[in-house]
């Protein structure tokens, strides 16, 4: 078992984890644990953009109308305050430090996308940002002395005493070592857990361990049952999703039925461009209604160069699908894309559990509400991993003790368990917890997780299993609050609750060991 000491241990590397640790990096030495490679992430995949309110006709308070109003009621408004208001200085220092936004004539381009009232989302690449942001921000990382990284690590349980961090365990999986953090301060930044469902757009690193590890700790979770369905994944039988920008749409993109018909217009005044639990909620009505798989994306209408242009690397992944983006009627469906909730944290990213930290889509910070509005998650990742460091960096040393460890080890004749048990799972939230949902499902779920993580409890020193039920709980912390919540709002639709109920504009909260709390929006 190897020990290492640093100020603070950051978990994950995406934008949030890499904003986090290059912060800190000025107070200290600063550990990165990713569990696979530094690259791989949310934010290495997405196309989109960051969202700011940096256009000469756009304001802070524009763009918290459209966060609040996307958000449906949910959002803390004094942490969408900190997000809009600190969001252009975070932009501005990443094209200080030499980041390279798409511009023309001098200018940075903004783009549109679904629930924004006007331009604003700046990009890199056309349709590369979070390739380019999360690489550039990884090479800075890269370039401090005091950080160092540890690639295929993985975080196993946050160590704790009198409600206070001590440390990290973790497990290399190259050397098969355990390895233990001695730190004050632990910022997680997972990421999110939409690889619990069949149909998804996010890497297969995305499975909630964040989420489990801090349940298990004693943080405070909040508003896990929602969950965003990106409403353009292409659907190609067989093949994984493949998501299609929501700047597609906002450059003008239609979506057709199967008669060949625009079917948003009716629907909503901002049409294919309403918010995602609108326009994901629509379209699977179209598919209930005609028993298909999938609707259709349309961009014949628009100019082909500028298409290409603007999406060039979408163009080319489309054509290893065989499919040609400016010309083609492209099949489309919902895949989950986002986890709206998370670990509950304060406006410093810091949770109930002192030494804590969390920021990105791990974060439940207040600013989502019931539904994120697009490209709100880069922008969150840079304010929030930035609150997160300094704060942190202000901790004292606690003289909280680490107990002793008991080591972890991987059998591998329990891998195929393993994914048999994760397909289960997956099948059983698709069912049972996607778009739509109603108490009979639920209950059913609920159920089976329950025996799927009374099974698999005892089982904490082996990684497979104990990961079997990590994934059993995280969903069923879903699934919990999804029964509790009797109403249809933002990225959680009851079919047997359809409206929208004032009683429930409260936050869902859930912790180990203690009843199901509800803690008023911040309005």
């Amino acid at each position: 078992m190897q020990v290492f000491e640093f100020d603070t241990v950051v978990i994950g590397s995406g934008l949030a984890g890499l904003s986090a640790a290059y912060h800190s990096a000025k107070y200290g030495k600063v550990a990165v644990v990713t569990k696979s490679q530094l690259d791989i992430s949310n934010s290495y995949y997405a196309q989109g953009g960051i969202a700011a309110a940096i256009g000469k006709n756009d304001s802070p308070q524009e763009h918290l109308r459209d966060t609040s109003i996307a958000g449906r009621g949910l959002c803390d408004i004094d942490a969408v305050e900190v997000l809009v208001n600190e969001g252009p200085r975070r932009v501005s220092e990443l094209i200080e430090l030499g980041m390279q936004f798409d511009k023309k004539d001098g200018e940075l381009v903004l783009g549109l996308e679904g629930g924004h009232n006007q331009r604003r989302i700046i990009h890199a690449g056309g349709d590369a940002t979070g390739k380019l942001v999360t690489s550039f921000k990884l090479g800075k990382v890269l370039e401090q002395p005091t950080i160092t990284p540890f690639e295929n690590v993985t975080a196993i349980k946050l160590m704790k005493q009198n409600n206070c961090i001590a440390g990290l365990h973790a497990y290399d999986f190259v050397t098969r070592k355990n390895i233990i953090f001695k730190t004050k301060a632990v910022i997680v930044a997972t990421g999110g857990l939409s690889r619990v469902f069949l149909r998804s757009t996010n890497p297969y690193t995305a499975t909630g361990d964040g989420i489990a590890m801090a349940f298990e700790a004693g943080a405070k979770i909040a508003d896990l049952e929602f969950i965003q369905f990106h409403p353009t994944a292409l659907f190609v039988p067989g093949k994984e999703a493949y998501l299609i920008s929501e700047a597609v749409r906002g450059e003008g993109a239609w979506l057709l039925n199967e008669k060949g018909e625009r079917f948003m217009t009716d629907i909503h005044q901002l049409a294919e461009l309403a918010p995602r639990d609108v326009v994901a909620f629509n379209i699977y009505k179209q598919l209930q209604q005609t028993g298909n798989h999938r609707i259709y994306l349309s961009l014949r209408h628009l100019d082909k160069n500028e298409i290409i242009a603007r999406f060039s690397n979408i163009y080319q992944q489309l054509k290893e699908f065989g499919f040609d983006l400016t010309a083609d009627l492209l099949p489309v469906a919902p895949a989950a894309h986002y986890m709206v909730g998370g670990i509950r944290t304060n406006l410093d990213a810091e949770t109930n559990i002192s030494g804590l930290f969390v920021c990105g889509e791990a974060a439940s910070t207040g600013v989502m509400g019931a539904n994120r509005l697009a490209s709100n998650s880069l922008l969150e990742c840079l304010v929030f991993g930035k609150r997160a460091s300094e704060k942190a960096a202000k901790l004292s040393n606690s003289g909280c003790q680490i107990n002793e460890v008991e080591p972890i080890y991987i059998e591998s004749k329990n891998e195929p368990l393993y994914l048999e048990m994760q397909n289960e799972i997956a099948e059983l939230m698709s069912e049972n917890l996607g778009i739509v949902r109603n108490a009979e499902g639920i209950g059913k779920a609920i159920e089976r997780l329950s025996e799927i993580e009374s099974k698999f409890g005892d089982y904490q020193n082996e990684y497979n299993l104990f990961k079997i039920k990590n994934t059993a709980t995280v969903c069923k912390l879903i699934a919990q609050a999804a029964l509790i919540r009797k109403e249809s709002r933002g990225g959680h639709i009851r079919e047997d609750f359809q409206k929208e109920n004032t009683d429930f504009e409260i936050h869902i909260i859930q912790q180990k060991n203690n009843d199901i709390q509800f803690e008023p929006v911040r309005k």
